[in-house]
């Protein structure tokens, strides 16, 4: 069965990626204040760039690996109510898709040029709030019946 491969698959993407936000949240921000401005500027794009690189494959895994998932649990999400395991997957979803859509809105505000850094931390921060509910979410589903 390939289930425990996506599994765990998911399980070392999601940690990729709730590590990568977590960095940036918490320590980059905080830390760059200590960097000498004429630095700051080229370690910001420098981390920029190398974490949209990384990010994008483990996006692609992470999201690639939660519809095998999903499909594996299809029974469930055809009656998301019926179940608290089924209401806290599709809520869990729900949350993954809002993810999509704050991507959608960061490539809007990178292509109009209107990303500014106020906005580049909320939609991080924003981020990294739905992937701790998310983790929550996901070991709830197997606790609460």
């Amino acid at each position: 069965m390939l289930y425990p491969y996506l599994l765990v698959i998911h399980l070392l993407a999601a940690i990729a990626f709730i590590g990568t936000l977590f960095f940036e949240v918490f320590i980059w921000y905080s830390a760059r204040r200590q960097v000498p401005d004429a630095a700051q500027a080229a370690a910001d794009q420098a981390i920029a760039t190398r974490s949209r690189k990384v990010l994008h494959a483990v996006v692609l895994v992470l999201y690639g690996a939660g519809i095998g998932l999903a499909w594996h649990h299809r029974g469930a999400l055809s009656q998301p109510l019926a179940s608290s395991f089924a209401s806290l997957l599709s809520l869990k979803i729900i949350l993954a898709l809002s993810i999509i859509g704050h991507y959608l809105l960061l490539a809007y505000w990178l292509q109009r040029g209107r990303l500014s850094e106020t906005r580049a931390r909320w939609i991080r921060c924003s981020i990294l709030g739905h992937m701790l509910l998310i983790v929550i979410l996901a070991k709830a589903m197997f606790y609460w019946h």
